[in-house]
């Protein structure tokens, strides 16, 4: 009989800093760099009624802990569950089953930090954010913690939206964060522009990106979703999270690809291979680059291991029994 932990989004609240989700992402994506395995996401749908039905799994033996996240979208809720189950990576019996939604925006958020860590300029001091809801909060909340920035432009077209969200973080984070009426207003000289959307079509143009700049797109999970432009994907060293997803589901990608400006051989590295020092990262000053953040469950193991041994610490969480299988088998 294993004993395995059940945590809510009650428990898990506020047990981890946003630097302590990216220290532990980071960690992840060294390991995956390193040969840990990880698989891609699978996604089932259907039409009546509309729905997805998704899920990843990555093992990370140096943390001591597999696992990944399953989630559904539609069937009729107009929302989203998200079921995260924790594994031991030695023994294989269950640790936690989380209710896995809360952790979401500051684990992906962290992912996207981590591209920045690898890929931005050191000097970085100028932020430009396109998104203003639970994804751009985790965002910019990360990516502070990497680099000393020293303003944030954020636009998103829904002007009360763009405005309570940079009031919010102005009071909240050291840098003066501050709402633009443009996106173009947002990524002119900006040295990082973060796209926090479920845009299907561009947020900003190539044309306003400057040389130099480094781009994090976190939206950029199915094949009709593109927040950047082809003409970004061909400027820029390309770095995804898993090489296996950007012929599959990597939207602005495969649109660069369908319009001849780039072929496979542009996927530069896998960001595991840039944080464990395998393939160089930036070379030069004024070089584009691109981290595309799709989700993988490498940032979901990681984070749920740290806030596991959190919650464990702090006697979190309702004990479950699950029973083996050479248990259960014997008993029917």
């Amino acid at each position: 009989m294993a004993e395995t932990l059940f945590l809510t989004s009650e428990d898990v609240a506020g047990l981890a800093t946003p630097a302590e989700y990216v220290d532990a992402v980071r960690e992840g994506y060294r390991q995956r760099g390193e040969g840990a395995p990880a698989r891609p996401r699978t996604r089932l749908t259907t039409s009546d009624p509309p729905g997805m039905l998704t899920g990843y799994t990555a093992i990370l033996p140096e943390t001591g802990a597999m696992g990944g996240y399953m989630y559904s979208a539609g069937f009729g809720s107009a929302d989203a569950h998200f079921v995260l189950p924790l594994f031991d990576a030695d023994s294989g019996a269950p640790l936690a089953v989380f209710d896995g939604a809360s952790m979401n925006p500051l684990k992906t958020g962290a992912t996207g930090a981590v591209g920045v860590d690898a890929l931005a300029r050191a000097d970085a001091t100028d932020l430009a954010l396109i998104g203003s809801g639970s994804q751009a909060r985790g965002q910019l909340r990360t990516a502070v913690t990497v680099r000393d920035f020293e303003s944030v432009r954020v636009y998103s077209p829904t002007r009360e939206h763009r405005e309570s969200f940079a009031d919010a973080m102005d009071d909240e984070l050291a840098p003066d964060v501050s709402a633009v009426a443009s996106a173009s207003a947002a990524v002119t000289g900006a040295d990082v522009v973060i796209t926090a959307t479920t845009a299907s079509e561009p947020v900003f143009d190539c044309e306003d990106l400057a040389d130099g700049a480094h781009v994090t797109c976190m939206g950029q999970y199915h094949p009709e979703k593109r927040e950047v432009d082809a003409e970004t994907v061909a400027r820029s060293t390309y770095v995804p999270d898993l090489r296996a997803r950007v012929t599959r589901d990597a939207g602005a990608f495969l649109a660069a690809r369908e319009a001849g400006l780039v072929d496979d051989d542009h996927v530069h590295a896998e960001l595991g291979a840039v944080v464990a020092g395998e393939a160089p990262g930036r070379t030069r000053d004024d070089e584009v680059t691109l981290f595309d953040s799709g989700g993988t469950a490498i940032e979901t193991v990681a984070a749920a291991h740290l806030l596991f041994e959190r919650a464990r610490e702090r006697g979190l969480g309702e004990p479950v029994d699950f029973l083996p299988a050479s248990q259960a088998f014997d008993s029917q």
